[in-house]
């Protein structure tokens, strides 16, 4: 059985806790649990997730929107259930992420790749003031470092795409 320390599995005080519904969420049905890098796992699934939606930029925005306030409920009652600040669990906020490196960038599967590899270097390295946003309190904050790596990733996409046209 696993432990807390590899995040596997909460720890354990007077038996078994429930996993709450909102983990199936901030996990993104299980993705976050991936045994290595369930970041990249996250952004893979928001990747896949651009691909489905429709190529509308008021849906994109909706479902942005919608990630970010559920992302942010999710992701708090994972802080409380998991008893630490971002558990590496939570992949819903890498989802937002690719949706919003993608946002508006005219881009078919290869530029999409590109877009993931740009987000993955700025959710990794979070350059200011990502990396404050992370302090926010609860869930916002799980989900607002994120984001704004991924308005850095969204800006590089559109100068790569501007200088390859």
């Amino acid at each position: 059985m696993a432990d807390s320390e590899n995040g596997s599995r909460p720890p354990v005080g007077n038996g078994p806790r429930r996993r709450p519904p909102a983990l199936l969420v901030a996990t993104v049905f299980g993705v976050g649990y991936a045994p290595v890098a369930p970041g990249t796992f996250g952004s893979a699934a928001g990747l896949v997730l651009w691909w489905i939606l429709p190529a509308a930029t008021l849906v994109h925005a909706a479902v942005i929107i919608v990630l970010f306030a559920v992302g942010s409920w999710s992701g708090n009652v994972a802080e409380h259930y998991y008893g630490r600040t971002d558990p590496g669990q939570v992949v819903i906020d890498e989802v937002m992420g690719m949706l919003i490196t993608l946002f508006m960038n005219p881009v078919g599967w290869r530029g999409a790749i590109g877009a993931f590899f740009l987000f993955r270097l700025f959710d990794v390295i979070k350059p200011y003031p990502a990396n404050r946003l992370e302090r926010l309190h609860g869930g916002v904050g799980v989900m607002a470092d994120d984001g704004m790596a991924a308005v850095y990733a969204n800006l590089a996409l559109r100068a790569a795409l501007y200088l390859l046209r």
